[in-house]
Order: C-alpha cells, then structure tokens, then sequence
C-alpha cells in the first residue's frame, strides 16, 4: 500500500487514525470527509486533516445526492428495522462508502480506511459496500489492530505525535448525526433503564416543551415521492431540511430500543428522525388510498426483509436492488396528499387524497347503495370462505373431539 483513502470527520478518533496510519504503514492518507447534513465539523475537516499529516483532504458536498438516491428510495419502501428505526445511519453508510471507493480511484490509492469499532455495524457496512463497488479494494480497520484500548488511550497518542485535537470533556454518550437523523449510544446509554440525559437530543424539542397548540402540514406526493409541502415544492434535500424544522419543534421522531446487531449482540440505541417520521406517516396515509390490497399486503411482507437488507449493510447488494425494484414499481399511483397534525411529539393523520384513489365511496356507505353492492351477496362469498373450516370441525366431532 502507498496510499489509503480515510474516512474522516475531524475528531478524535479519526485523526489519531490519520496519524497511525501514517506511522504503522508509511502511507500517504488521503482525508474524505463527506457532508451529508451532519452540521459545522465538515467546515473544519479540511484544515485539521491537513495539520496532522494528510497528503489530500476532500470535503464532499454529498447532501443532495444522499436524499434523493438513498433516504428517499428507502422511504418509498417503508423500511423501519424492529418495528421501530428508521435506518438513518444504516442508510448514510453506503454513500460515504462510495465517496470514499471514488477518491481511491481519483487519487490511485491502494485502501481505504474507516474509524468504526469491531463491535458495531458500521464496519460491516463501510465494507461491504466498499467490496461491492472496488472488490480488490485493501481495508484498513484500525480499531481492530492497534493496541489503543480507548479515548485516554488516543488522547495520550495525539500530545505524543502533536496532533492538533481540542481534548474537550467527553460526553456520556457518543453520537452520529446526518441529515435523516441523529444517533446517540455508548456511555450511560448502555444502560437500558437509565433515560436519555436532558438536553441531549439536538434536533428535536422536548415533547413537554413543545408549542401547546399543534401545527397542521400537508405533504404532496408523487410516485411514492415527496415533493411539496404545504403547496411549495422544494427539491429533496430542502423538503427533508423544512420538514425535520417543522417536526423538530414539535419534538417529533424520538425513538428508544434495543436492538439486535448484525454483529451478533443487541445494543441501545437512541434515535431522533423529526422529518423521516412525519413523511414515513404521510406516504402510508398516501399508499391507503392508491395501493390495491394484495399489492399492498405483499410489499409490507418483504419491508422487514429489506429493512434487515439495508440495516446490515447490503445496500449495493443484488437482492436489495431486486426488491428496490418491486417496491418502486408499486409507487407508480401513489400520487395524491397527506394532511398531518403535529403535536407535543406525536404525528396524526387528518386526512388524505389522490385523484388516483381506489377507495370508492358509493361503495362503502352505510346509506342506500343497491346499484353499486348488493349485501346479500356477502352470504355466498362467507359460506364458501367457511367451508374449509366447517369441513375441519365436522372431521374433529365425528372423532368425538
């Protein structure tokens, strides 16, 4: 190896990476840090990566293309891993991944490099996705080589080597934030009976602190896309921006689980997705109106598979692609308005319409409807969805059961 490509944020951990790299291989350390709505480190990556020994620092606008080609395509799925997550740092994985196979070909570098622990999923995600795109790719994985056991440990490597590192007092919790969402784990976290710490959550109001009186949006929706709000249309990272403002004042999107690793062990993580969770709401509030039944009963079979999918890291996978595929092909009528209340942290559906709707309302009413459904047709369509059943309990009593 001569030069490896390092997925960099500007803190800790990454650049006493950058310096070992440097140190233990002899490598030139191409610095990537992509942007995806993760908030004012990016601006100062450049500078610090520099400063501490890269040959080339990259900070790579991504946002765009972060929402557009993954966050709303997962969307479109209504994928939530464990009932619960909405995958915003399952998904950003992929992209920086990416980012960073391109700067390795750009730059003619042998590796790449990344700061994820051998116990997490980021690791396995960064990977994968790094294998499926450049599959002679080399990866660097520090945090399962070198012999630093934790933050006293780099703090003590950076004033050794005179790496340029505010040591600020650490935090009792870790976090990863991008434009979908916001994670916190790791420090008094890992107690699943310990609550979040107050003031911890940044993107979104306490739910008790929120306005007193809710707030109405409507989100427009176009082949299972979202691209207005309130009437303005905006492109999607704006429309995910305006809408996580909206539903973070309203302290919507809060989510508290243990969940299962791909890595093998379950884990706590704390989770803040203001505007994934209202657009999650309104796109199901869309799809009751467009999406026939059985179209729709066998879409939601496959989301869990293709949460697990997206969540272990397969993003550039075939069977993610496959089923990508089938769940976008169901998004062709899903056209039509949600109209949503927001209140003290939770998302409540007032109404919804498309003038590509199946729902008939001749056909539902309670009131006189004998040219459009005859109810004593529902006789015939019972006795014979019963048949099965009274044949099973005609066979048990004749064996005295």
């Amino acid at each position: 190896m001569k030069k490896v490509v390092l997925a960099y944020s500007g803190g800790l951990d990454t650049s006493v990476i950058l310096r070992w790299l440097i140190e233990t291989y002899g490598v030139e350390v191409i610095a990537y840090t992509a942007d995806i709505g993760q908030g004012e480190e990016v601006a100062e990556a450049k500078e610090k990566a520099m400063a501490t020994g890269a040959t080339v620092a990259i900070a790579e606008d991504l946002s765009d293309e972060f929402v557009a080609d993954y966050v709303f395509p997962m969307l479109r799925t209504n994928a939530v891993y464990e009932g619960q997550y909405l995958l915003g740092t399952s998904i950003a994985r992929p992209i920086i991944a990416k980012g960073m196979v391109r700067a390795a070909e750009e730059h003619g570098a042998d590796a790449i490099s990344h700061g994820a622990t051998g116990k997490g999923n980021d690791q396995v995600r960064f990977e994968l996705s790094a294998y499926a795109l450049k599959p002679e790719i080399q990866v660097i994985a520090p945090w399962r080589e070198w012999d630093l056991k934790g933050r006293a440990d780099c703090i003590a490597y950076a004033e050794q080597h005179g790496i340029p590192v505010p040591i600020t007092p650490e935090k009792p919790y870790s976090m990863d934030a991008n434009m979908l969402h916001i994670s916190y784990e790791g420090g008094v976290l890992e107690d699943p009976w310990v609550g979040p710490p107050k003031g911890m959550f940044k993107m979104t109001t306490d739910p008790e602190d929120a306005p007193d009186t809710p707030v109405e949006v409507t989100v427009t929706y176009e082949k299972g896309d979202p691209v207005a709000v309130d009437g303005v249309r905006m492109d999607p990272a704006k429309l995910l921006a305006h809408v996580n403002t909206l539903a973070g004042a309203h302290g919507v999107g809060r989510v508290d689980i243990v969940e299962n690793r791909f890595v093998g062990m379950k884990s706590r993580g704390v989770y803040e997705t203001p505007g994934g969770t209202v657009l999650h709401a309104a796109h199901r509030a869309v799809e009751s109106l467009t999406l026939d039944r059985e179209v729709m009963h066998t879409r939601d079979q496959l989301i869990p598979k293709y949460a697990q999918i997206v969540y272990n890291g397969y993003w550039f996978a075939p069977e993610r692609e496959a089923l990508q595929a089938f769940f976008d092909a169901t998004q062709e009528r899903v056209n039509g308005e949600a109209r949503l209340q927001l209140y003290k942290g939770g998302v409540t559906v007032l109404g919804r319409r498309s003038d590509f709707r199946l729902y008939d309302e001749k056909t539902v009413t309670f009131e006189d409807d004998e040219d459009v459904y005859d109810q004593a047709d529902a006789a015939g369509f019972i006795r014979l969805n019963a048949l099965r059943l009274r044949r099973m309990a005609e066979a048990r009593l004749g064996e005295g059961e």
